[in-house]
């Protein structure tokens, strides 16, 4: 292998690396108890036996000692069949959501669909109507892409979360495994005057929206696998619409019907919800896209530092309309900017894991995080978000989030 010239750009970035990395690893050290020959490595009672068989578990748990790492619900808020779940994404790594800590939001309930009898109907202005039955959709040639997905309510302008789950834990990313919708339209064979596609689900809210048609033919995806595995009843079971950067209701559960149209429906989740109330009182509608946005994740509300010295600050980016190009956070309540490594694979609408190492002084700070796409559009402040569109909306709020240490260690939102 060629090693780098000495003194060369190459050689200043390598060695810079080695550097920052060694220093860091060498001050987590600093906080590790030092090993003597008068204190021997134990050896604990699971290595002292046999474990659990081979099999014990059909379908793989997760380790009891994990057992908190669970979905979460605001607090106080009851369980009807409209609700939600949040991710807890201030326990993830990576930027891959397990399917089992995948957020949810249902408008009415999570119906047991049997994928023998479920059917998708392509209708409206095409040239041949079309009935599907699943077998014959996997028959289609299929993809897989990593993309997020997030609720437009997340979260809404009044929700200053005490952890990072509650504060945006309603965003998630999987690899989602499909036909391409392009595929199914053009083999009904699109019409003149074809120009939106009204997506239905076989919820009992029989949930639908209106999707631009130039949406549909571009990247969008029937889904019936999500990680690798079949789609799990709360994300749509057997079959789902996604549709990429897009708010997540518009990514219809349960599938069951494609209405190609001239107009959009206008239907009651485009005009009374889903819509955005501004200060004058109209409304933005058809506000699809879900605008680059981040959040540190550790350290991160309920969470504590247990000693002053290194830490690395990570979290996750996102933007509806591309790659993230970069993340800056601030240790010192925004007053200065740093920019944070961005974590490789960086894909198009998916998550961004960013970290920064930092030294803890032991004094009270503020640290947000903020996102720059590949559009090069900023994610905004809540006072900048407020100031341009009010605080009457409950949707597309994107804004910065501020941590605040405190001398104790203790992490709170700055603004509880």
């Amino acid at each position: 292998m060629t090693q780098p010239r000495p003194g060369s750009r190459c050689d200043f970035l390598r060695r810079g690396i080695v550097g920052a990395g060694a220093a860091a690893g060498a001050a987590a050290a600093q906080g590790a108890p030092a090993a003597t020959s008068d204190s021997p490595l134990p050896v604990p009672a699971w290595t002292r036996e046999p474990g659990a068989p081979t099999g014990a578990h059909p379908y793989g748990q997760p380790s009891p000692f994990e057992a908190g790492v669970v979905r979460h619900n605001r607090p106080g808020l009851q369980q009807y069949f409209s609700a939600s779940t949040r991710t807890p994404i201030q326990d993830l790594d990576g930027i891959i959501t397990p399917n089992g800590l995948f957020y949810e939001r249902h408008h009415a309930g999570i119906p047991a669909i049997d994928p023998a009898q479920h059917r998708l109907l392509v209708h409206g202005l095409v040239e041949r109507p079309l009935l599907f039955t699943l077998a014959e959709l996997r028959r289609f040639p299929s993809v897989s892409r990593i993309h997020f997905l997030e609720c437009s309510g997340n979260p809404g302008f009044n929700v200053h979360g005490e952890t990072a789950a509650i504060a945006n834990g309603l965003v998630s990313c999987a690899e989602w495994t499909g036909v391409p919708l392009a595929t199914v339209l053009q083999a009904a064979g699109l019409r003149d005057g074809a120009a939106w596609v009204v997506a239905e689900g076989a919820d009992g809210a029989a949930m639908n929206r209106s999707v631009p048609l130039a949406t549909c033919l571009d990247d969008a995806l029937l889904v019936y696998s999500q990680n690798g595995e079949r789609l799990r009843p709360e994300q749509g079971y057997p079959l789902r619409l996604l549709l990429p950067g897009y708010e997540g209701n518009m990514s219809i559960k349960w599938l069951r019907r494609l209405h190609v149209v001239r107009e959009p429906a206008q239907s009651r989740e485009e005009t009374s919800k889903y819509t955005d109330l501004m200060p004058d009182g109209t409304a933005r509608q058809f506000t699809f896209v879900m605008e680059a946005k981040s959040i540190i994740t550790a350290p991160s509300g309920g969470q504590r530092l247990a000693q002053r010295g290194f830490h690395e600050i990570t979290g996750i980016a996102w933007s509806g309309r591309g790659k993230v190009a970069r993340v800056e956070v601030s240790v010192d309540d925004g007053h200065s900017w740093q920019e944070a490594a961005l974590q490789e694979p960086v894909l198009t609408r998916a998550l961004t894991r960013f970290r920064l190492p930092w030294r803890w002084d032991g004094e009270s700070t503020v640290i947000p995080s903020r996102a720059t796409d590949e559009t090069g559009y900023v994610q905004p402040t809540l006072e900048a978000l407020l100031a341009a569109r009010g605080s009457q909306s409950g949707y597309h709020n994107n804004a910065i989030t501020p941590w605040r240490i405190l001398a104790s260690g203790e992490v709170r939102h700055a603004r509880l």
